[in-house]
């Protein structure tokens, strides 16, 4: 049988465009992709990127503030302008996914600004109705935002609909406990924003270690935001020119704007599934082994649509991986085990590789090197802001399983710890490294005796 395509990548995502600029200019086979929307996808065009620049617009206050700690009289944020900063943005948005398109057009893929659904293990149909064959169909589609299922959900935001605002609300309400939730909840309370943010647990970013949990929670209410723990919203109704929000404890109140940052699903509603044998898990994820290939030899998946590691970085080594063995003779995986991650919180950000303490405790015993300090920069401000170093050790061969950071930076400080995590590194080969003075990511390296020791499950 003869195809269009010997690849056709469904998503134009940070995972897709990847695989498929691999597929086409480093081994040459003939590739097409489709993306219904921006080129791009979450990261670039509504995720990480525009969050990014968000948080480093927000940090005005924070700074002036700490300025002022430093015999800055006059030191003062200003008056942020919501339109200049949009205008700016969306030029920088516009220049990545100019860069997208050239690298795709470069290595030879034919792109297709539509949505594409599939319709058989061989074949697509894209929104105009043509139909296309391919040998291999990667679906790279990511994810959407889940709705929780309460009356007038549609009256509030998505992620998506934030950097689209025509202009900032007085008052918003955001509900979840999550990354995005807790991100934006920094972003709108440093540009001024009335934020309140509901999450029905007890503490935010549930996943992370527990310590460090607890120090992302009060850091929240530190920097203004009305951070309300153990509610949820239970209905959502317009009220004049805002929206009024009924509470699972009975009470309700008025906010001009509602975000619901409540987690992502897999974007497959809608995929064509259903003209294929390929499995999907109850919440809509892709079933794939560890090649990323589905139950259907020809069909291939790879990023937030698998709901594996849901980050830009390992849908970008899913995708190149998947070009270099279907296409490259090059077999290889990407190891899911150990993979960093960052909350982009201000003034002290989380970030964290590998065990947290509770699941380290559940594997058996460990020693726990844990450190907590103000450190010298905003205590020298007047701040009370507090960093913690964690380093999770297996007493049986010494082994780094896990590192977790709360503070300045923290983002920048674990990929580097990432580096010798991810080689094996024990604790004896961290404490010969000698510290850089002064700086907080010395503690990482000069923690010498245990803070505490668990024996394990039953310790």
């Amino acid at each position: 049988m003869t195809f269009d395509y010997d690849l056709f990548v469904i998503g134009g995502g940070s995972g897709g465009v990847r695989a498929a600029r691999i597929a086409a200019g480093e081994h040459g086979a003939k590739v097409g992709l489709a993306e219904e929307s921006r080129m791009g996808g979450t990261c670039v065009i509504r995720g990480c990127v525009p969050k990014k620049l968000m948080i480093f617009a927000s940090q005005a206050g924070l700074m002036a503030e700490e300025m002022r700690g430093y015999g800055w009289c006059d030191a003062q944020a200003g008056t942020f302008d919501w339109d200049i900063f949009r205008e700016k943005l969306d030029a920088e948005l516009s220049r990545l996914e100019v860069i997208y398109r050239a690298g795709l057009t470069r290595a030879g893929v034919e792109i297709h600004d539509q949505r594409a659904t599939l319709d058989g293990h061989h074949r697509v149909r894209l929104a105009d109705g043509t139909t296309k064959t391919a040998r291999h169909i990667l679906i790279a589609a990511g994810g959407r935002p889940a709705p929780i299922g309460i009356p007038g959900e549609e009256l509030a935001m998505i992620s998506d609909d934030l950097f689209l605002m025509d202009k900032l609300p007085g008052r918003i309400l955001l509900v979840g406990g999550g990354f995005i939730a807790c991100e934006f909840a920094t972003i709108l309370a440093g540009l001024g924003v009335d934020t309140v943010q509901a999450y029905r647990g007890d503490a935010v970013l549930r996943g992370f270690d527990r310590e460090a949990r607890d120090l992302a929670t009060l850091q929240l209410s530190a920097v203004g935001v009305d951070l309300r723990l153990g509610l949820t919203p239970a209905a959502l109704e317009r009220d004049s020119d805002g929206i009024r929000v009924r509470f699972d404890d009975g009470t309700d109140e008025r906010f001009d704007a509602v975000l619901m940052a409540t987690g992502r699903d897999p974007y497959t509603r809608g995929l064509g599934l259903e003209t294929t044998e390929v499995r999907t898990k109850p919440n809509g994820a892709i079933e794939v082994d560890e090649w990323s290939q589905t139950c259907v030899p020809s069909i291939f998946a790879v990023g937030d649509v698998t709901d594996r590691v849901n980050l830009t970085p390992v849908a970008i080594r899913e995708g190149h991986a998947f070009a270099d063995t279907v296409f490259g003779a090059r077999p290889r995986t990407v190891d899911h085990g150990l993979v960093a991650s960052a909350v982009y919180l201000r003034p002290h950000e989380l970030a964290s590789i590998g065990l947290t303490e509770e699941e380290a405790k559940a594997r058996g015993p460990v020693d726990v090197f844990a450190t907590t300090f103000r450190p010298m920069r905003s205590m020298f401000a007047g701040s009370d802001a507090k960093v913690m170093m964690k380093l999770l050790v297996d007493p049986a061969d010494d082994r780094v399983l896990g590192c977790h950071i709360f503070g300045p930076e923290a983002g920048e400080m674990i990929q580097l710890a990432a580096i010798a995590i991810t080689m094996g590194a024990t604790k004896a080969q961290f404490d010969a490294t000698v510290a850089v003075h002064p700086t907080a990511a010395e503690e990482l390296v000069t923690m010498r005796q245990p803070a505490r020791r668990h024996q394990g499950v039953a310790g």
